[in-house]
């Protein structure tokens, strides 16, 4: 009685433990899936930007820019490459702190 017991008891056990670390990976899973805050990161940034193009590269001369230019960073702006303010949503979507690259002319 003591050895059959005892086997009975060590099945049940397995079965337990096996329960708890399956339930265990899916409950990980669907955090890091639904609740991680590292979901926002791996997000592509570049959304429709010349998107046929393996690299998108904007030149200007520096005659052309005036006193001040103010260009986009975080690749939502409607004017782009300039700066129309988009970044203001772009960082309270994400958490972000991306401010415009502003160049201003020395004197």
């Amino acid at each position: 009685m003591g050895l059959g017991q005892n086997s009975s008891v060590r099945v049940e056990w397995i079965a337990a433990v096996s329960l708890a670390a399956g339930a265990a990976a899916v409950g990980y899973l669907a955090y890091k899936k639904f609740l991680s805050k590292d979901k926002c990161c791996k997000a592509m940034v570049n959304l429709h930007i010349q998107k046929d193009n393996p690299k998108v590269v904007h030149a200007f001369d520096m005659e052309d820019l005036g006193d001040k230019a103010v260009y986009c960073r975080c690749w939502r702006s409607k004017k782009f490459p300039l700066c129309d303010g988009s970044h203001t949503k772009h960082n309270d979507e994400t958490g972000d702190n991306l401010p415009p690259a502003t160049c201003k002319r020395v004197e």
